[in-house]
């Protein structure tokens, strides 16, 4: 497992260090079934595609420059977790990746030795629907698991937050049988894209 501290979120570095690799916020995909090889679906086979094209070109896909949602986003994201520091009385490490099992993961921040946040900004009507559902949004299971997973790390805050609405924080704990999922899905995803790279390529049998 690799800790990548000295690199900013979103800089060319970032993006460089992701290139080509499965990461969390899109293993939501390869848990979807559907009727393509290994019983995976058209979104996982997009974003497969998406990788071959980067390991080929040396170059991001899509090297998203950002606009006011995202930009709010991150300065939302700040206040976040400033709130969740104070409410559970912690102090939190940014990092920018960590890599492991040939996978990334970008945290939006470590706590103390066995801990991680997942910090969303929801639109209120959104921000509504999780405070009364009381639990992790189903779309965001994969991604906070497959944090776990990569992290080695035991707990993971799922932080949640608008402006003037309640602070949501719920805790997930490791997930062992859906954490083995995970690893056999990227292992047969991993597979099968190298075998659709190296035809793409021209030197498979």
């Amino acid at each position: 497992m690799q800790i990548i501290t000295e690199v900013e979120q979103g800089s060319p570095e970032w993006l460089a260090l992701r290139l080509g690799i499965v990461t969390c916020s899109e293993l939501e995909c390869l848990l979807v079934n559907g009727k393509g090889e290994s019983g995976f679906g058209a979104g996982a086979f997009t974003y497969m595609n998406t990788l071959i094209g980067e390991r080929i070109t040396g170059e991001a896909a899509d090297p998203f420059q950002g606009n006011r949602h995202t930009e709010r986003g991150h300065e939302l994201e700040g206040v976040a977790r400033k709130l969740y520091e104070q409410r559970e009385e912690v102090e939190t490490k940014q990092v920018a990746i960590i890599l492991n099992q040939g996978a990334g993961y970008s945290p939006d921040s470590l706590v103390g030795p066995n801990g991680l946040t997942e910090i969303k900004t929801k639109l209120p009507k959104f921000q509504v629907e999780v405070i009364l559902s009381g639990d992790i949004p189903k779309e965001h299971v994969a991604q906070c698991q497959g944090g776990l997973w990569l992290s080695e790390r035991e707990w993971i805050d799922f932080v949640c937050y608008w402006p003037g609405m309640p602070l949501f924080i719920k805790r997930a704990y490791r997930d062992e049988a859906m954490i083995r999922k995970l690893s056999e899905r990227v292992r047969t995803f991993y597979e099968i894209l190298d075998d659709r790279m190296n035809r793409v390529l021209g030197i498979a049998a």
